[in-house]
């Protein structure tokens, strides 16, 4: 039987509530200050991919982001979010898809990824994502990526990851990348644990 994405993402969101996921963050500072530090206009069309219940799209909102877009597999998650930001919502595209199989829409600004890229760990997968990144992010724009750095988890949510060192990360995207920013983050799980997360900031230079 093969594995079923998204069942086991919809099964993840249904039995848990959103602030007991390990990836839990009442403000997602370090990637409001990459977002920031783009420089684009507040117009400009942004994805975050893999959003589910985020809630950077809620401060994104607050800061006053007018072309907003949260893809996830998971309808669950997305449902959650749309309750959670009540008549905000509609101010939001909502895209329920397995990015690597759907269509993300585009084109885009900033591409925004805190949970899709570390969890493909084959090299088939990761060449997907990269076809579907490079034909949905505009030429110039902006492509902010977080993954499990080389200390982080070896598996979240009974999947196992990729980890990464921003060097890594810069090989396995690809010349048309070039890193322009990098930060780490400790995590702090809602079950007390630390993860340790690498966050780059890539220019789309084709």
């Amino acid at each position: 039987m093969p594995f079923d994405r998204k069942q086991h993402w919809e099964r993840i969101y249904s039995e848990k509530d959103e602030q007991e996921t390990s990836w839990f963050q009442p403000r997602p500072e370090t990637s409001l200050g990459l977002i920031e530090a783009t420089g684009e206009p507040l117009a400009a069309p942004m994805i975050d991919v893999g959003g589910g219940t985020s809630r950077l799209v809620d401060h994104l909102l607050e800061q006053g982001w007018q072309n907003l877009s949260v893809l996830d597999i998971s309808g669950t998650a997305l449902e959650h979010s749309r309750q959670r930001l009540s008549e905000q919502a509609e101010k939001v595209n909502w895209i329920e898809a397995d990015l690597l199989e759907g269509e993300p829409g585009g084109p885009y600004r900033i591409w925004h990824d805190r949970a899709v890229f570390h969890f493909l760990t084959e090299p088939g997968e990761r060449q997907r994502y990269l076809q579907q990144l490079t034909a949905a992010l505009e030429p110039g724009g902006h492509l902010i990526i977080a993954t499990f750095g080389p200390e982080g988890p070896e598996a979240c949510s009974g999947l196992p990851v990729q980890r990464y060192s921003p060097q890594s990360l810069t090989t396995t995207l690809g010349p048309t990348f070039q890193l322009k920013e990098t930060r780490e983050e400790q995590h702090h799980t809602p079950a007390g644990k630390v993860q340790s997360f690498v966050y780059c900031r890539f220019r789309f230079e084709p």
